[in-house]
């Protein structure tokens, strides 16, 4: 279910164009700047008005309470994290960090996702890809009425999506953790395409527990993410090719939530100090 990126998106509406930007002739004739109105004479018997007051918010500052627009750093390509200077282990908890979190259906990528997201010193943001895809609403193309073209490009326009959101909280101080099923046999399209979207500094983790396990989690789930028992154990054994690909896996079949929330912490640590290479 990995795809390759397509055209880039229109670009953004800029500010100072369109109708809703205050149009004017003037704005759009240049070098036709006209005067003031002429003041008719006072009528018989009245004082001559006097010089026509300004805008007030021309000359008069906002009130210091007032929000006005606040300049956000651009996102830029995740670089890798830097290993502390001092031999001592790096403590993940405390790191701007963006991190991938790979496995199959019924894995737990979520719901370990959610809760080290909850529970970490540093604001850190959850971006799941499954969430944003599934933000089209009217026109929704659900894989699981068929693969084609339009489920698709939801996929690979929910991926960027992601990718920008990850670049945009980490320049601006939140880490991240995103969660995807990224096969192993499609490394172009799989953590290629995340490595283009959020940049080098991505660090992967895969979570991967028994088949019994993630059978057993995904019949308890509704809906559209819920597989069928085939597809499920198809996509879990194509997860495990990544053992043997130097990527951390944490096997956490008889771990709970809170315990592979702290075994992931363990891995990042190590990741931090030697970042994997992939």
């Amino acid at each position: 279910m990995q795809h390759a990126v397509g055209s880039p998106l229109p670009p953004p509406h800029q500010p100072g164009h369109g109708p809703a930007a205050g149009w004017s002739p003037a704005a759009h004739h240049p070098g036709q700047h006209p005067g003031p109105a002429p003041v008719p004479p006072p009528a018989p018997g009245f004082p001559a008005p006097g010089p026509p007051a300004g805008p007030r918010h021309a000359s008069m500052p906002p009130p210091p309470d007032t929000t006005g627009h606040v300049a956000l750093p651009p996102g830029g390509p995740v670089a890798m994290p830097s290993p502390p200077q001092a031999p001592a282990v790096p403590d993940p908890a405390g790191t701007s960090i963006a991190v991938l979190l790979i496995g199959p259906a019924g894995a737990g990528k979520t719901s370990v996702a959610k809760h080290w997201a909850d529970h970490r010193r540093v604001p850190t943001a959850h971006i799941s890809l499954d969430d944003v895809r599934e933000w089209v609403r009217s026109g929704f193309a659900d894989p699981q009425s068929g693969w084609n073209d339009n489920s698709e490009a939801q996929y690979r326009l929910a991926r960027r999506t992601c990718g920008f959101a990850a670049r945009n909280f980490l320049a601006n101080g939140i880490s991240c953790i995103l969660d995807d099923a990224v096969f192993p046999d499609r490394p172009v399209v799989g953590l290629g395409g995340w490595k283009r979207h959020v940049g080098p500094g991505l660090l992967p983790v895969v979570l991967l527990p028994g088949l019994d396990i993630v059978l057993e989690r995904n019949a308890e789930r509704t809906g559209n993410r819920r597989l069928g028992d085939e597809e499920v154990a198809r996509i879990h054994g194509r997860m495990a090719g990544w053992y043997g690909s130097g990527l951390p896996i944490i096997d956490n079949s008889q771990l709970d939530i809170p315990e592979t929330a702290r075994v992931l912490d363990d891995v990042l640590a190590r990741a931090i100090a030697s970042p994997p290479q992939w």
